[in-house]
């Protein structure tokens, strides 16, 4: 598949710079490039591209004026591009796929691209089952009816009660409690923002009995409670920091941002 992309940035060297970076990867196609937050607009709902890269900082239109411009069809990824730190939080809140640091460093560059190809591929998936649903509820809603008792099914699989057994005593936690859990070998240590208990249970088997919808791994041993999350803190070599309920600090490693940018809003 190819990704059909356009570039802006109100600077031309950065432009070309990009352009030479993406001609490695053979399935981006650069379709367009644009000079200022207006053109990206007019250009976004002209050819309704795949993939955006957009420079944050520009006269007039900014990078983020472009993204609210075009909320009302259906939006393009967006990759941020930016000399500025400081503005990774607004681009996690603009549910970008990743945000790149100028001069944009090649494996990072790597890293968004296979990102990309993985949001395409998971939105591909979702069109196509919701164009299927739409088919079976005119011809078949009986089918509809079945899909979604399956999906109900499933989440019902997930815990919402987890027994502990710590200090000798046996704890009854309420899963929607949780904060996060940090992992120890095989033994999980479960925050629930005024307690902390240890469990003997690997993060493998854990995570089989938690919903994937509202718990997700931000680091190789950590995993958060999404619904916990209040605040997005950037940190240095494109990592971060979740700020919890409690006040609690998370980091999330470079390999898991993209949780970040798909589910903190």
């Amino acid at each position: 598949m190819t990704i059909r992309t356009i570039l802006v940035d109100d600077e031309k060297l950065a432009i070309q710079g990009l352009q030479l970076r993406l001609e490695a990867h053979e399935d981006v196609e650069v379709i367009e490039t644009c000079q200022n937050g207006r053109e990206a607009i007019r250009a976004i709902k002209t050819l309704k591209p795949d993939l955006v890269f957009l420079d944050i900082q520009m006269p007039g239109f900014d990078g983020f004026s472009v993204v609210q411009g075009v909320m009302e069809i259906d939006p393009p990824l967006f990759v941020f591009v930016t000399a500025f730190q400081e503005h990774a939080i607004r681009a996690f809140e603009a549910n970008a796929v990743n945000y790149l640091m100028k001069p944009v460093d090649e494996d990072r560059l790597a890293d968004t691209i296979e990102r990309v190809r993985q949001r395409l591929a998971e939105k591909k998936s979702s069109d196509e089952a919701d164009r299927l649903r739409g088919v079976l509820s005119e011809v078949a809603p009986e089918a509809v009816e079945e899909m979604e008792g399956e999906d109900a099914e499933a989440a019902g699989r997930y815990e919402k009660l987890i027994n502990i057994k710590d200090r000798g005593q046996i704890f009854r936690v309420e899963v929607d409690t949780i904060e996060h859990i940090e992992a120890a070998g095989d033994y999980m240590c479960i925050y629930t923002g005024d307690n902390s208990l240890i469990l003997r249970e690997t993060m493998k088997d854990l995570e089989r009995r938690l919903d994937p919808r509202t718990f997700q791994r931000v680091h190789r041993s950590t995993i958060v409670n999404l619904d916990q999350v209040r605040q997005v803190k950037p940190h240095t070599n494109g990592e971060c920091f979740l700020v919890l309920d409690s006040g609690a600090e998370v980091k999330v490693s470079r390999s898991y941002r993209d949780v970040v940018a798909r589910f903190v809003h």
